[in-house]
């Protein structure tokens, strides 16, 4: 099949952790893949690792930047684009006095402007291809996180955000609102967050891609992945919330 008449699906911050797991579970599929990313050669990496790099393309893009998000737009604009997934993300560990605001501006950003953004800007066209997005959260989302406070409001706002569009455009679109926990996709390198905390929970990221895109087959939904984070999801809900602030306290404490 001819590159230009495959459908295309847009995978965020595709240059790690879930998002190389998204292109190796998605391209058996035969998407075509466009690997976004801020490290060309992370990016690179995730290409070399698929069974057909040809069929492919990588695009950098900062979406923090003034005109990054436009200029990632722009470039996919003749893309036939049939599935978006806003897999970008970060968080900062520490007391929110004592780290500087613009990392901290910087986490809304990405976790919560970018994905709004790029999702009313390609959604006309994902309608009209019989689409989807996945928009990737986290449990975070579901509960004040002392310590990482900033990420847990913007993952809470994706979530919600990413809920009440699902409803709006049932039975229109496929969305799938992925909410895990822990896992080990380096994201607690970029947090500076200690490597030991709640690793009871923490689920292998094949099984949460997986799940993920069951979820997706299934026509869309909530996605709580893994036996593991869904006992933490249980947790979250019967815990009460003083208590549960106390026991996150002193886990997440610098």
């Amino acid at each position: 099949m001819p590159e230009q008449s495959r459908k295309s699906v847009l995978i965020t911050g595709a240059s790690g952790g879930f998002g190389i797991e998204f292109a190796k579970q998605m391209e058996p599929s035969g998407y075509r893949l466009i690997l976004h990313g801020r490290d060309k050669a992370r990016l690179q990496m995730t290409l070399d690792a698929l069974k057909h790099p040809d069929r492919h393309a990588i695009i950098l893009a900062d979406l923090n930047a003034k005109h990054g998000l436009s200029e990632l737009i722009a470039a996919i604009e003749h893309e036939p684009l049939v599935g978006l997934i806003n897999n970008a993300g970060f968080g900062i560990w520490g007391t929110f006095e004592q780290t500087g605001i613009v990392p901290q501006i910087d986490v809304i950003k990405t976790d919560l402007k970018a994905p709004i953004a790029l999702t009313h800007a390609l959604l006309p066209g994902l309608l009209k291809n019989d689409g989807f997005v996945i928009n990737v959260s986290s449990l975070a989302g579901e509960y004040p996180l002392p310590y990482m406070s900033t990420y847990a409001a913007a993952k809470a706002g994706l979530t919600y955000w990413s809920e009440a569009l699902r409803t709006e455009l049932n039975g229109r679109i496929r969305i799938v609102t992925l909410a895990p926990g822990p896992s080990p996709t380096g994201f607690r390198v970029v947090s500076g967050m200690p490597s030991g905390t709640g690793s009871f929970f923490r689920a292998p990221i094949q099984v949460i891609i997986h799940a993920c895109l069951r979820t997706l087959e299934n026509g869309g939904g909530y996605c709580v992945p893994g036996w593991r984070h869904k006992l933490l999801y249980a947790m979250q809900k019967v815990i009460p919330r003083k208590l549960g602030l106390s026991i996150m306290a002193r886990q997440m404490k610098p």
